[in-house]
């Protein structure tokens, strides 16, 4: 498992060119992505949304924009490199975009939120990256109210067609390009092990449902090397 502290450390070296080197090492398909969580998201129309471990926050501010005016949108990261980031984009922007979005510092694994806040989380990209992810899926399920929903968007494996070209980009060129880019190869090394080492769709169903959540079903996109969750409290 992830230890946090290197987690959390490795984060904060890479803050500051985390968005570049999500764009850059994607092709640009972060931002497709991002479209299909967030539409996932508004289609539900939910009243409140808590952005789990939202990094430099493109997720918050994604469904800021989505969501009816006015919606409280709460991104949540233990990285405080992540959360400057994500307050200096919001520091930037025109107020009257963003009312009702703040960011908070808070643990995964142990939400400082009081059960039943929010009608939906989110959490893209980062449910690999906690040091016990059962212990992640409960506090989710704590903090949702009854009828509420998960959204994981997350790393996955791909088509068989794909892993060797797909396992060869992670191993030797993604680094290299990362390396160049935040000046900190090292970071993505690790991130990539992660990738390799997460459950494929069927296994993450299956750890979300006995996390507690009913109505799972996921969604394949980019040949199977990212998926989509969703799951209800």
């Amino acid at each position: 498992m992830p230890d946090p502290v290197a987690v959390n450390s490795m984060f904060g070296r890479i803050a500051r060119r985390y968005d570049l080197a999500n764009h850059l090492l994607s092709g640009g398909m972060d931002f497709f992505w991002r479209r299909r969580l967030v539409a996932a998201v508004a289609r539900r129309q939910p009243r409140d949304v808590l952005d789990l471990a939202t990094g430099s926050g493109d997720v918050a501010f994604a469904l800021k924009r989505a969501l009816p005016a006015g919606t409280p949108v709460v991104g949540m990261d233990f990285c405080q490199p992540m959360l400057d980031e994500a307050n200096a984009k919001k520091a930037a922007r025109p107020a009257r975009e963003l009312a009702g979005l703040s960011f908070r510092h808070g643990d995964g694994l142990a939400l400082p939120l009081p059960d039943a806040s929010f009608d939906a989380v989110t959490l893209s990209f980062g449910l690999r990256n906690m040091a016990d992810r059962r212990q992640s899926l409960a506090e989710i399920r704590r903090v949702l109210r009854p009828g509420g929903h998960l959204f994981v968007l997350e790393f996955s494996q791909p088509w068989r067609a794909v892993r060797p070209v797909y396992f060869f980009y992670l191993r030797h060129l993604l680094p290299r390009i990362a390396g160049l880019v935040t000046g900190d190869k090292a970071a993505y090394v690790y991130l990539n092990d992660t990738v390799e080492q997460f459950p494929d769709r069927a296994q993450l169903t299956e750890e979300i449902r006995a996390a507690g959540f009913s109505e799972v079903h996921s969604a394949a996109l980019t040949f199977g090397t990212v998926a989509l969750h969703q799951a209800a409290r």
